[in-house]
């Protein structure tokens, strides 16, 4: 992921922190990024592991509880997350609500709910977790998850 920095190129820490707005419209951004919370989960239904990536940034970073996860580059998904994933009873995940939470240069906050079904529909669980879309060089992705 570019843009990455220890901050020592920055002359101006407070600009960093707090960045003139862009000028573009809020929901053009917000319509963007969650197009590509659109696409990732239609490969993620498709059980696309390589399409799911297309929509993440390097390196994509997981919170769940005080855990962190970071991969540094595409293909780190386990092999047998979706035969696992189906042998719950799992068909397709569906998202609820995409609630834009915090809308900036370039990013967008999510606080997303969505729901795992069987093949008839029924919710086997409900998650509700909060995932950042960055576009970077002109590409929108998700930069982290947390669970």
């Amino acid at each position: 992921m570019t843009g990455r920095s220890d901050f020592s190129d920055f002359s101006d820490f407070s600009a960093f922190v707090a960045p003139p707005p862009s000028g573009e419209p809020r929901a053009a951004q917000v319509d963007a990024a969650s197009a590509c919370l659109d696409r990732f989960t239609a490969a993620f239904n498709a059980s696309d592991t390589s399409g799911m990536d297309a929509e993440l940034h390097f390196p994509h970073v997981m919170l769940s509880g005080a855990q962190r996860l970071e991969w540094a580059e595409p293909g780190r998904h386990p092999h047998d997350f979706f035969e696992k994933l189906k042998a719950t009873g799992w068909a397709l995940t569906r998202y609820e609500k995409k609630e834009p939470v915090l809308i900036a240069n370039d990013k967008v906050h999510f606080v997303v709910t969505y729901t795992r079904r069987d093949a008839a529909g029924a919710v086997l669980s409900t998650h509700v977790n909060l995932w950042i879309v960055l576009r970077i060089d002109g590409r929108w992705g998700i930069a982290l998850r947390s669970y």
